[in-house]
């Protein structure tokens, strides 16, 4: 069977996802998920939800069509589970032959560029919160199509910088 170019591209960019947010969630303090920026910002436990509820999303819509719940936040460590086995779930099905329900610009356009921005939230809020991850040359990072877990390789980047 021939690779279909746009669930590779989906994979990709599922697993740059689990890349970046993996490097943002790692060596967080303790403390971190309840930090609230202001009066109004979600805390990073509450927007890991809302990724997690994100892609729960793009799974729907990849498979069955619109379901968007909104779930409450898990546990700091729970959170990071669950979205990671949610992560797992949408790569499983677009590395499978079921048809996309949904069209894969939207699944991009919509669930996974939000989630991405997400993610840059909460690297955002480490720095505010006083322990920031060291910057990388993403371009050069080993990002590969399956790999979505927390353990990322190689577990120290190359290309970091300060």
């Amino acid at each position: 069977m021939t690779p279909d170019p746009e669930r590779e591209f989906l994979r990709h960019v599922v697993a740059t996802l689990a890349y970046r947010c993996a490097k943002t969630l790692r060596g967080a303090p303790e403390g971190f998920d309840a930090y609230k920026a202001s009066p109004t910002t979600r805390t990073p436990v509450e927007i890991l939800t809302h990724i997690g509820d994100l892609m729960d999303w793009v799974l729907a819509l990849a498979s069955k069509g619109h379901l968007y719940k909104d779930s409450r936040p898990l546990p700091w460590t729970e959170e990071q589970a669950r979205f990671h086995a949610v992560l797992a779930a949408l790569d499983d099905y677009l590395a499978g032959d079921q048809p996309l329900v949904t069209p894969w610009r939207q699944l991009f356009q919509g669930g996974l560029a939000d989630a991405l921005t997400h993610t840059g939230q909460l690297a955002m809020l480490r720095r505010m919160h006083g322990v920031p991850m060291k910057g990388e040359s993403y371009a050069r990072a080993e990002i590969v199509a399956g790999r979505v877990g927390p353990e990322q390789t190689p577990p120290e980047p190359k290309y970091e910088f300060d």
